[in-house]
């Protein structure tokens, strides 16, 4: 079975939860399954050390998993229109998987969550896909042919899956974010699948 690599950080859970969905996503598309990862939490203070596994959620990166999956789905949440730290702590460390070509040719899509409706998604969307056309990933979005990206009155972008938690930090995406989130992770899904022939 071919696999999907779904690579987030979450911190206050609406992430994961986008991430749980764009898994699902990829099971409905035949032949193929998600593997969930998380990246480590990073720290100004270098004594202060990340413990060897996750308390709770997925398990961390390695570099094993961007070799064996045949695609990529990366997620974080929104910071000042841009990527968390820690994800691009993670994708600064992978000089080497770009000289070799880990990921060259993989299809590859993002999601992010934000606080408030123009908090940076599209900006934090496009920040991750940069890092990833470097590593020759071929980036899939979410075509307007989905009507749900024209009714959506929260997350959900041609760019990626997004939610938006609002004033009172909710983590569970709406219908239609969880629906789009769905929706990508199908789409990188077949397109992996269709590569593969």
């Amino acid at each position: 079975m071919a696999e999907i690599l779904v690579l987030y950080y979450s911190r206050g859970g609406s992430v994961a939860r986008l991430a749980r969905q764009i898994a699902r996503g990829i099971g409905e598309v035949p032949g193929m399954s998600a593997r969930l990862r998380t990246v480590p939490p990073v720290a100004a203070v270098t004594q202060t050390s990340a413990p060897p596994v996750p308390e709770d959620g997925a398990p961390y990166v390695e570099v094993a998993d961007l070799e064996q999956c045949d695609g990529i789905v990366l997620g974080s949440p929104t910071r000042f229109g841009n990527m968390a730290a820690p994800v691009k702590h993670f994708l600064d460390g992978l000089g080497a998987q770009w000289v070799n070509g880990t990921l060259s040719g993989k299809p590859a899509a993002v999601f992010t969550s934000t606080a408030s409706m123009h908090g940076g998604q599209e900006s934090t969307l496009l920040s991750m896909q940069l890092p990833l056309l470097h590593h020759g990933c071929l980036i899939v979005g979410i075509p307007f042919t989905e009507p749900a990206l024209s009714h959506t009155t929260g997350g959900g972008t041609p760019y990626g899956a997004s939610h938006v938690a609002g004033a009172q930090d909710d983590p569970q995406p709406s219908d239609d974010e969880a629906h789009l989130a769905r929706v990508l992770g199908r789409r990188v899904a077949d397109i992996a699948r269709r590569l593969a022939r």
